[in-house]
């Protein structure tokens, strides 16, 4: 499946949905851009509740930009507890 994603510095990317690295760079770089942080600030290992100063509902609206943009769907059950971008990463790659 070919899609296109803004990758940081406002390059796009246009390929495949490749691997887990590859998701987790364009989740980074879309919490960037959403709450206006410095590109390449954001780290795998972030709580993104603490690096970002989001509440839940922040977080919700992140989940439901993700799942627009990777065309997927995350249960409930599969996001509840997580907090870091790196588990995040792993469930949408999950869902690919």
């Amino acid at each position: 499946m070919r899609r296109f994603s803004f990758l940081p510095g406002g390059m796009i990317n246009l390929g495949t949905m490749g691997n887990l690295d590859e998701t987790t760079r364009e989740i980074l770089a879309m919490a960037e851009k959403q709450f206006k942080v410095a590109p390449g600030s954001l780290r795998p290992e972030d709580d993104f509740y603490k690096k970002l100063g989001i509440d839940s509902l922040q977080a919700l609206e992140l989940l439901s930009r993700l799942e627009n943009h990777f065309k997927i769907e995350l249960p409930d059950y599969e996001v509840q507890g997580v907090s870091d971008f790196k588990t995040l990463a792993e469930r949408v790659q999950s869902r690919l």
